[in-house]
């Protein structure tokens, strides 16, 4: 049903719109006289030689009313197009560096919102003094805030995206982010924008036009109007024919950029291209990346009395934990204990709200909390990767697997064209993936697939250790167990070091050479996961190991 009246507003608009603008690139071919002359007498009655009759000094009416399409259309086009552009630029950039300046280009949007339309625009209008180009200058400078509040939102949440963030665990620069990511997921809204700062523009241009702050010499709808008042028309019956008709047209041509503004609302879907195609790879990971940093001595992530609050909230209490290289730390807890936290402060990713407020994570030798921004886009991906929950969400829907894999190899690797298809082929065998996979998109995989995806994101760029927070969520028992098993193998042969985090303590129990424990934004037990399971020492370790249900994989699931 909402489809069906999406494609009707969109016909109806379109149709008339394309009328419009047919009417006014044809105006000289359609037209009966030149919209200059003087062709009857004056205040004339509607006739078969006029069928709009004739203004005060004789021009045809219908002649003038063409060609007004040309002017109030020509207006309201430019001046949406740039107040789009305008509000589209400020709008992104605005929601997507948040901090000071989107303070200060929020509270520009505020103040021209605040301030009314109409006088705004009679004012400046008034000051830069009559004519087309001020008109548009005009129209522009008062409608271009909108867009750019509507566009900021937007990016705002697409920004909090899984994979956007998971672009930036893997060290994307914002000029790469922004561009091939951010932009396309809102560009569906940029056209319905447009379109309705178009209708505006018709509606203020006739406005001003109507005010005497047109172009006299360039007759638009409004400016029919602003003549048929100064020249008394209402006090004749001349209005009929020189009032009613231009209002009609200012109507209808709103109404039609209206029904098609909605109608892309409903409609407008982003779509990419698939650039990358999958082809074999060699089996060695690590040996095949150029320019590998060597690596690090010490264990690769070190915590130290780590605690971060969310305002006056602890979150994280002094947490201390390593995890060595070729070793795998399962971190478990209930939901809310502070896990997440833990693996979002391991990369640098805490949310704007939380702060280190005591202790240090160090990643490969490297405080994160004292690295700046190119810093850490360095480290990430680089150094550490992350393998986020929900797969779905962390890949981007409409582009292929193998474009995004592609994205983390030349995030930190330059290399050309055949290299990178060669290395996304590579990363998905590894991955028990076949290299054919690379051309589609995350909908056409299953969740152990689109998961497996994720890990090859993130061992792109050789990584020394991997932070995966509840890597098996919303996957079922065995293809649980498959996974984690990919991670255990990939550990022991590419030395990687690896925190698992999880609320599933059977789950990574088997594959985890030790377990942490939290409870409350503490650490409360680490140990083998073999005493863990046998012998807890805390009572919240007794309690979670007795209340946890356990299910006995097959023997060949399990290894």
């Amino acid at each position: 049903m909402t489809g069906t009246r999406s494609r009707r507003f969109a016909t109806a608009g379109g149709v008339t719109l394309v009328l419009l603008i047919t009417v006014a690139l044809a105006a000289p071919l359609l037209a009966p006289y030149d919209p200059s002359a003087r062709v009857g007498t004056p205040f004339a009655s509607p006739s078969g030689a006029h069928p709009l009759g004739t203004n005060d000094i004789g021009q045809d009416l219908l002649t003038t009313l063409i060609f007004g399409a040309r002017i109030s259309l020509l207006v309201g086009i430019v001046a949406a197009l740039a107040a789009t552009l305008v509000g589209t630029s400020i709008g992104v950039v605005a929601g997507y560096a948040r901090g000071w300046v989107d303070a200060a280009v929020m509270r520009l949007v505020d103040v021209v919102l605040a301030l009314p339309v109409l006088p705004l625009t009679i004012v400046i209008g008034v000051f830069l003094g009559p004519g087309l180009s001020t008109q548009i200058l005009v129209i522009a400078s008062v409608i271009w805030a909108g867009t750019a509040r509507e566009l900021r939102a937007q990016v705002l949440s697409v920004r909090e995206h899984d994979h956007i963030q998971a672009l930036w665990a893997m060290g994307g620069r914002a000029g790469h982010v922004l561009p091939r990511h951010v932009l396309p997921a809102v560009a569906p809204l940029v056209v319905p924008q447009f379109v309705l700062a178009t209708k505006t523009a018709i509606l203020l241009e006739a406005s001003l036009a109507f005010l005497g702050l047109g172009d006299i010499t360039a007759k638009s709808w409004g400016t029919m109007l602003s003549l048929a008042q100064a020249r008394s028309a209402f006090l004749t019956d001349a209005w009929l024919w020189w009032v009613v008709p231009p209002g009609v047209a200012i109507a209808v041509t709103v109404l039609s950029f209206a029904l098609l503004a909605y109608a892309f609302e409903e409609r407008a879907r982003p779509s990419l291209a698939d650039r990358f195609g999958g082809s074999p790879g060699t089996a060695d990971l690590r040996s095949a990346v150029p320019g590998e940093p060597p690596t690090s001595g010490g264990d690769p992530l070190v915590i130290d009395e780590l605690t971060v609050a969310y305002r006056d909230a602890v979150a994280v209490d002094r947490m201390r934990l390593r995890v060595a290289p070729a070793e795998l730390v399962a971190l478990v807890g209930q939901s809310g204990s502070g896990k997440s936290t833990v693996a979002a402060a391991s990369t640098g990713l805490l949310p704007a709200a939380a702060r280190i407020t005591g202790g240090r994570v160090l990643v490969c030798g490297q405080d994160v909390a004292a690295l700046g921004p190119e810093q850490l886009r360095s480290l990430r991906g680089d150094r550490v990767g992350l393998i986020p929950q929900e797969a779905m969400s962390a890949l981007d829907p409409v582009r292929t697997i193998g474009d995004q894999i592609a994205e983390a190899v030349t995030a930190h690797r330059r290399m050309g064209r055949a290299a990178v298809r060669a290395r996304v082929g590579e990363l998905l065998s590894v991955v028990s993936l076949h290299p054919d996979r690379a051309r589609d998109y995350p909908h056409q995989l299953s969740g152990g697939m689109r998961q497996r995806v994720v890990i090859a994101i993130a061992l792109a760029a050789g990584p020394e250790l991997l932070i995966a927070d509840e890597p098996t969520s919303g996957l079922d028992v065995l293809v649980q167990a498959e996974v984690l098993d990919l991670l255990d193998g990939l550990r022991r042969r590419l030395r990687l070091a690896i925190l698992v985090v999880s609320h599933d303590l059977p789950v990574v129990e088997r594959i985890a050479d030790r377990i942490a424990v939290m409870h409350a934004g503490q650490l409360v037990e680490i140990g083998p996961a073999g005493r863990i399971r046998a012998e807890p020492d805390h009572p919240y370790t007794r309690r979670l190991v007795e209340a946890t249900p356990r299910l006995r994989l097959p023997e060949a699931a399990s290894r």
